[in-house]
């Protein structure tokens, strides 16, 4: 049992990951408490889906039966250069380069492969934040790091840019303990958000988050963000930015994640007159086709129409 975690940390330290962690798979007794409430005051905004499979969500052995295991891992995203610059329009870091589900997806199923060969008959699935996982929940338990208070998964070496992603497999391995939590009396993240949406320590409103509004939701933005926005047009790291752990994030190595090369040449007036053949060479294989170009112009006319209001 110990070989084979250590063989699979191996195989995944070799495939990029930047850590990886263990968990027992089992029933997320508090999670599912934490989660019903959340849902119940209608956190969840516009995003139905986190109300789906609630008894999966909560539960990998409902998810993959007769799992035994989750493998919980993080990969670096931090760029060498932030491109979110003051009077111009901006997007998250994590969207920079390729769409991360793909880039992600690959290497899970290189060390679902390598466990496979080495172990035998395992079966299980890989999980790359498009399926009803609490992955926070489990890199926490794996050890990974703990949830900051702006509900995102902090770790002492690395900050928080990092995607999380999971094996569920029905193999027995020896599992890791939860580190402590050193936000402390720290309050910066939620003192930062513009619109106020980490309505306490470790709960965000995500129908108040400026990703969610620039990204999830499909009606026009309400009036009440306005001026509130400031100048994300795909999602936001403001959160992330002002969190002291962040200092010690370091530029990842991954070529998917490397921005195009004109993503960071375009100024305010080029992104106001984008059209659809730059949209779709700059962003070809981006996570921001998912807010399609029609997104993204809303977005600009939402933070035009506010600008011009102050």
């Amino acid at each position: 049992m110990k070989n084979h975690s250590e063989f699979i940390k191996r195989k995944a330290t070799e495939l990029g990951f930047a850590f990886c962690g263990i968990s027992k798979a089992g029933y997320l007794e508090d999670e599912a408490r934490h989660l019903e409430n959340w849902l119940n005051q209608g956190m969840n905004g516009q995003m139905g889906y986190m109300a789906n499979h609630f008894d999966k969500r909560v539960d990998p052995t409902k998810l993959v039966e007769g799992a035994k295991s989750v493998v919980s891992l993080a990969y670096n995203y931090y760029p060498e250069q932030d491109l979110a610059q003051d009077g111009n329009y901006k997007i998250a870091k994590y969207a920079y380069g390729k769409d991360y589900h793909f880039t992600l997806k690959a290497k899970l199923r290189q060390l679902m492969d390598a466990i496979q060969e080495e172990v035998g008959a395992v079966e299980g699935r890989a999980f790359v934040d498009s399926a009803p996982v609490l992955e926070h929940a489990w890199a926490q338990r794996a050890g990974l790091g703990w949830v900051g208070k702006h509900s995102l998964l902090l770790n002492r070496q690395m900050g928080s840019f990092f995607f999380l992603s999971e094996l569920i497999i029905d193999l027995e391995l020896e599992p890791d303990g939860p580190v402590k939590d050193y936000c402390g009396t720290c309050t910066k993240c939620i003192d930062a958000c513009p619109t106020d949406a980490i309505v306490a320590p470790k709960t965000v409103d995500g129908s108040r988050c400026i990703s969610y509004l620039t990204i999830e939701l499909k009606d026009e933005i309400p009036s009440e963000f306005a001026g509130k926005t400031e100048n994300w047009m795909f999602g936001c790291d403001i959160c992330q930015d002002v969190c002291p752990w962040n200092r010690f994030s370091k530029p990842h190595n991954e070529p998917d994640f490397m921005p195009h090369e004109d993503l960071g040449k375009l100024n305010k007036k080029d992104w106001e007159e984008i059209t659809r053949d730059v949209f779709n060479e700059i962003f070809r294989k981006s996570a921001v086709k998912r807010t399609k170009l029609e997104g993204l112009t809303r977005n600009i006319n939402f933070i035009k129409g506010n600008s011009t209001k102050k």
